[in-house]
């Protein structure tokens, strides 16, 4: 008895690895984010693939649907946005299959912050400008942050940071960034980053408001703060391929 908990990328399709795609093809359920998939990565199921949306299910009814076709002797994916590494609740599904004497394996996905930036065509970690990502959210009706995780001792460091499940709160969010990193910071927000309706939005700390707000953005947006994303960054070069480099 195993599921496989696999990361169904930032949404195209052709962005799954090829274990994704052989691990849907041999599936007997599917279970899926109707929320934040396209449906186009389902094409990859096999025809008689019994498909679960789990976006109106809560973590125990997912359990319960995973744990039934495991121990029915049927293969079972359970499909997550970008990876499953970041805000899968992979943990605590993983958690309750252990109790249930379920083996589980994960294989992991493009995230959807990693296809944000290859749409906006920048490197998040510039030399002599960032060389440090941080990867996080904020607070609103979703579980507490850690001690010491607030938004602007992130920002502080001077890393590039991505913000996930904070689109809704934008203003109140770039407010407060705005005394540590300059309302003149570069900011992007992308929407959906390799579907059909990707939206991307440039402006800086003072403006981007507006534009998320002027276009109706309410989920599935990331938004991407940073020096790093400038295109006049006054950016050094990386040791690693200077001429000045030792090469044994």
């Amino acid at each position: 008895m195993s599921v496989h908990f696999v990361g169904g990328g930032p949404g195209a399709a052709d962005l799954l690895t090829v274990r994704a795609t052989r691990l849907l093809a041999a599936a007997d359920v599917v279970l899926y984010p109707g929320t934040y998939l396209d449906p186009a990565v389902l094409e990859h199921c096999g025809p008689k693939a019994r498909l679960v949306d789990t976006q109106h299910l809560d973590l125990d009814q997912i359990t319960a649907e995973l744990v039934a076709a495991a121990r029915a002797g049927e293969q079972v994916v359970r499909l997550t946005s970008g990876d499953p590494s970041l805000y899968s609740a992979l943990h605590e599904q993983t958690r309750r299959l252990d109790a249930a004497g379920v083996g589980w394996q994960v294989t992991p996905g493009v995230p959807a912050y990693a296809a944000a930036a290859a749409l906006v065509g920048r490197e998040l970690t510039v030399p002599e400008v960032a060389q440090s990502v941080v990867l996080t959210r904020t607070r609103a009706r979703s579980t507490s942050m850690g001690a010491g995780e607030s938004l602007t001792a992130f920002a502080a460091t001077g890393a590039t940071l991505v913000l996930h499940l904070a689109i809704t709160r934008v203003r109140e969010l770039m407010a407060e960034l705005a005394d540590v990193v300059g309302a003149d910071c570069p900011v992007v927000v992308v929407h959906r980053a390799s579907q059909p309706e990707e939206l991307v939005l440039r402006g800086s700390v003072g403006s981007i408001a507006d534009l998320v707000e002027d276009a109706g953005l309410r989920q599935a947006a990331l938004i991407l703060v940073g020096r790093a994303l400038a295109d006049d960054a006054a950016a050094g070069e990386s040791f690693l391929y200077s001429p000045a480099r030792h090469r044994a």
